[in-house]
């Protein structure tokens, strides 16, 4: 009996060392984790701090760092055209992927599933769409894509998607607990913005008008007939 409670116990203990060996991490993305703070993230794709862009300062701090491995990388077989890090308070909580439609081209959804099923563990395919350009400074419209197949676990989601122009293709890796918190900014930033715009139209058509006036006067003043 003892024997057979030891084989057993053993049996578990090799299930669960197995289980947590092919544990799939789906916050990583080619060394940029979930979570990482905009200077560790700049670091790593090689690029400076200076190139990343304020999308809003208040209520939380927006920000966007565009990365393309083209630009560091000679091979011409990447398929990724460019990765779009999104920062709330200094912390990466999204990044989108867009795969390169010369690269990606002939390739079925369920190529690129297959694909990234080795990579990510099974998917599962939920009927949806869904929205992108919320948190982008030059997106005013919010443009649906369509989703293809889904990963996911307590703290992380990532949905293979088709770009709402054209058949390319796109990846979106999310923190649910971060994108939770900008999600409620970018919301809360919007309602700021429209609540203080027509002070900030009327602080502009006052700044305009005082330039004018002053070009007026210099070029009075010079003017010969």
């Amino acid at each position: 009996m003892n024997k057979l409670r030891l084989t057993n116990r053993g049996f578990c203990l090799l299930l669960l060392c197995s289980c947590i060996a092919g544990a799939v991490e789906l916050s990583n993305y080619r060394g940029f984790r979930l979570g990482m703070t905009l200077g560790a993230v700049a670091k790593h794709a090689g690029m400076d701090l200076s190139e990343a862009t304020v999308i809003h300062q208040k209520p939380a701090r927006i920000q966007e760092l565009s990365w393309s491995p083209m630009r560091f990388s000679s091979s011409e077989t990447d398929p990724v055209d460019q990765v779009k890090f999104s920062f709330c308070n200094g912390q990466l909580y999204r990044l989108v992927i867009d795969y390169s439609g010369n690269k990606t081209s002939g390739l079925t959804s369920q190529d690129m599933i297959d694909a990234l099923s080795a990579k990510f563990g099974p998917s599962s395919n939920p009927a949806g769409t869904l929205t992108l350009g919320q948190n982008s400074a030059s997106n005013q419209t919010q443009d649906q894509v369509k989703v293809l197949a889904h990963w996911g676990d307590d703290a992380s989601s990532i949905d293979l998607v088709q770009s709402a122009y054209g058949s390319s293709y796109q990846l979106l890796i999310v923190s649910k607990s971060l994108d939770a918190v900008a999600q409620t900014a970018l919301f809360e930033a919007a309602r700021l913005d429209a609540l203080e715009a027509p002070q900030r139209e009327k602080n502009q058509n006052q700044e305009a008008q005082s330039e004018l006036a002053k070009t007026r006067s210099l070029n009075k003043g010079n003017f010969r007939p």
